[in-house]
């Protein structure tokens, strides 16, 4: 039978965002988890982003930050990055982890958990 305090993959998830600037990226990603909302963030980029805003489709240089978190703490990390981050509707998607180290899964869920101590 499954230990009830180890963490499934389908409690973590990754969550994406993405910036103009690799200052901004690392900030994101460094301040995420110092705030324990997220175990750890990678910044990758720069990449294109082609998309529509206020009827024109528009291209731009951004930098993309993949943080690690677990369900229960989502809410607290959208909320983090909504307040952090300075776009007026920041790319914010999570997607659930479907497998995955369980050493590494019960990492994120560590460093994540409310009560870590710093």
């Amino acid at each position: 039978m499954p230990d009830p305090t180890t963490p499934t993959a389908l409690t973590v998830l990754t969550v994406l965002t993405t910036t103009d600037t690799p200052d901004k990226a690392d900030a994101l990603a460094r301040g995420a988890v110092e705030a324990r909302v997220a175990a750890c963030a990678q910044i990758s980029g720069p990449v294109t982003s082609v998309y529509r805003w206020e009827g024109a489709v528009e291209t731009a240089r951004e930098w993309q930050v993949l943080l690690k978190t677990t369900e229960s703490r989502y809410p607290a990390l959208e909320s983090w990055l909504l307040a952090a981050h300075d776009y007026d509707t920041p790319e914010i998607i999570a997607t659930p982890v479907t497998g995955g180290s369980a050493a590494y899964l019960s990492w994120v869920a560590a460093e994540t958990s409310e009560g870590t101590p710093e």
